[in-house]
């Protein structure tokens, strides 16, 4: 049995492309067991999205597939035929967990509404995963990432400047989606702990956006302002941002008036000076303020200034590209990087979960990780495991009859 706190948990994941995959690939770092069901020939969307592919010409592997599919077994599933859907409620009445992010509506045209799932399990618990939410004006609406980053305002808050918006360089709201879906289907099982029955929990590309808000957020519901994209630096944090040195970019976050003095007494600046003596009014003066900052780096390599200003006790960082984070001692003392057996690649390394638990000495929940499957890898292995369950039932039932 897979260690982890979810290691009785069995979760369908009916899901594709990345926000329900994503959060189906959550609850398996946690321990769970997790059925990916595909249809025949494709499988899933993400394993055609490329390139980059890799491994051998005639049997490429998606790298995009690879990022959010581990700790799965892959079953092929013909949903439109008798067989395929006879096995699909044969998985909801033994599991715990149901995955989907179809288009409002295509499940109950599957004939697997939250209601007929819930006759066949009463303590399921639906994570269901839209675009735009699964009610409302505008609730069938296809959820395609980017879209949603423009819909959702991100776009208007993310770039050099307003006339620029700018997608996140990563799905992030997919991810955003996925995880707030894997958040809502923990607290559901802790909820089915006491009642004993399982509930729907719903989410969506707009609300996983709309969720991160934050501050930006704020600044409209309540000040009555409307953010706008101005590049690497803060709205109102000031100096907070990325700044010119003699060979490069760094970052730096002056997040209290006391790191402004420390910074400024490390610099050479005034830091009573008008127009700079409050973060307030620094921020009022955000272009001045950043000119400074630039001309007293501007003398100075990154080697020099980094350590410096660790010295001083200021927050400061490079700007890696993904090579180097990948590479970094820090990264990889995290967890941060895995290695799996692939059935087709042998042995890769891919991104790690985001998790720790202080008893176990590795990231997430599993000492071993499963390598992201190939499409109908365990077909034959998940209906073995369904007739051993079904058989179990059936002699619950007997044993139960005759004690009555």
């Amino acid at each position: 049995m897979t260690p982890g706190p979810l290691q009785d948990i069995v979760v369908i994941d009916l899901s594709r492309a990345l926000a329900g995959p994503h959060a189906a690939m959550m609850l398996g770092d946690l321990g769970a067991h997790v059925i990916k069901v595909e249809s025949p020939g494709t499988g899933d969307d993400t394993r055609g999205w490329g390139p980059p592919f890799v491994g051998p010409p005639d049997d490429p592997i998606s790298t995009y597939f690879l990022s959010c599919n581990r700790n799965k077994e892959s079953i092929v599933l013909d949903l439109k035929s008798q067989d395929g859907v006879a096995t699909l409620a044969r998985l909801a009445t033994h599991g715990d967990v149901l995955v989907e992010n179809f288009r409002p509506g295509v499940m109950d045209r599957l004939g697997f509404s939250p209601e007929r799932l819930h006759k066949l399990n009463p303590r399921l618990v639906i994570l269901s995963i839209s675009g735009f939410g699964h009610d409302g004006p505008e609730g069938g609406r296809p959820g395609y990432d980017q879209i949603a980053q423009g819909e959702a305002g991100l776009m208007s808050l993310t770039g050099p400047d307003p006339d620029n918006p700018t997608r996140v360089g990563v799905p992030i709201g997919d991810l955003l989606a996925g995880m707030y879906g894997a958040y809502g289907v923990v607290a559901a099982l802790h909820e089915r702990s006491t009642t004993g029955t399982g509930r729907v929990v719903r989410t969506s590309l707009l609300a996983a956006i709309v969720g991160v808000h934050a501050f930006q957020g704020t600044r409209y519901t309540v000040a009555g302002e409307v953010p706008q994209a101005q590049g690497n630096h803060h709205p109102s944090i000031s100096p907070y941002g990325l700044f010119s040195c003699a060979d490069g970019r760094l970052q730096i976050a002056i997040g209290s008036e006391t790191l402004w003095r420390m910074f400024a007494a490390e610099f050479g600046l005034d830091a009573t000076a008008d127009g700079v003596a409050s973060n307030a009014e620094r921020v009022e003066n955000r272009e001045a303020v950043i000119a400074a900052v630039n001309a007293a780096f501007q003398e100075h390599t990154l080697a020099e200034l980094l350590p410096r200003l660790e010295a001083a006790g200021i927050p400061a960082g490079e700007v890696r590209t993904l090579d180097r984070v990948y590479e970094w001692e820090q990264t990889r003392s995290q967890g941060l990087v895995i290695e799996v057996d692939h059935p087709v690649l042998g042995r890769i390394e891919l991104p790690g979960p985001a998790l720790r638990f202080d008893d176990l000495p590795y990231a997430g929940a599993r000492a071993l990780h499963l390598s992201p499957p190939t499409l109908g890898q365990h077909t034959q292995s998940v209906l073995d495991w369904l007739d051993e369950r079904d058989s179990a039932v059936r002699a619950a039932d007997v044993t139960r009859k005759n004690r009555e």
